[in-house]
């Protein structure tokens, strides 16, 4: 009689198949460990030789894109040599927040190679000579000179002042170097405007 008793107590009830709450979303969350495994797509070995040349050749020009994108934003890790260490940034930025005549060096020289160029009449093109290559450039040289040597001297002062105890060998000639470059050209980009104000970084 027990034994009888003990099945019939049994529970018979049919399990109901569809979820009570119609809102929910009708099946547990999955763990977050499994949804990133589902997402992550198997690493597929190249089938030959072919294929591996070419995965190579994508991740070399993934990581070229990296490191130029880098470069432009001036991060240390991506420079080249002569360009890192705290006390070269410090004279780009010295050199990239102002305006120096040297900086104009390559724009005039440009231009007294075009009005040499210019088929001007005999009587015109000798006032030009005489102004542009008598008066104008022996001006120029000589402000390009000076102002070379004071960046010079100037920047190398400065970071014996900023950085005492580091290598300050080539300091000088490195940011009047970079005060003869046409701005645009400079290399790293410059990351402060003359005046001081911090530059738009480039992509």
């Amino acid at each position: 009689m027990l034994r009888r008793r003990s099945q019939t107590s049994v529970d018979e009830s049919p399990v109901p198949t569809d979820d009570p709450k119609p809102q929910g979303k009708g099946r547990p969350t999955p763990k977050r460990r499994d949804a990133e495994g589902r997402r992550r797509q198997p690493v597929t070995a190249p089938a030959n030789r072919k294929d591996a040349y070419k995965q190579m050749r994508a991740r070399q020009a993934a990581d070229r894109d990296k490191a130029r994108q880098g470069m432009m934003r001036g991060e240390e890790r991506y420079l080249p040599a002569r360009d890192k260490g705290p006390v070269r940034k410090f004279a780009r930025d010295w050199v990239d927040s102002r305006r120096v005549i040297s900086q104009y060096f390559l724009p005039f020289s440009l231009v007294i190679l075009l009005l040499t160029w210019i088929p001007f009449p005999p009587e015109i093109r000798n006032w030009v000579y005489f102004g542009v290559i008598t008066i104008g450039w022996p001006i120029m040289m000589v402000g390009v000179l000076a102002t070379s040597v004071w960046v010079s001297w100037k920047v190398k002062k400065l970071a014996a002042e900023k950085f005492p105890g580091e290598n300050l060998k080539g300091i000088g000639f490195y940011a009047s170097m970079r005060a003869l470059q046409i701005r645009r050209l400079r290399f790293p980009p410059p990351q402060f405007l003359p005046g001081g104000k911090p530059a738009p970084p480039k992509a």
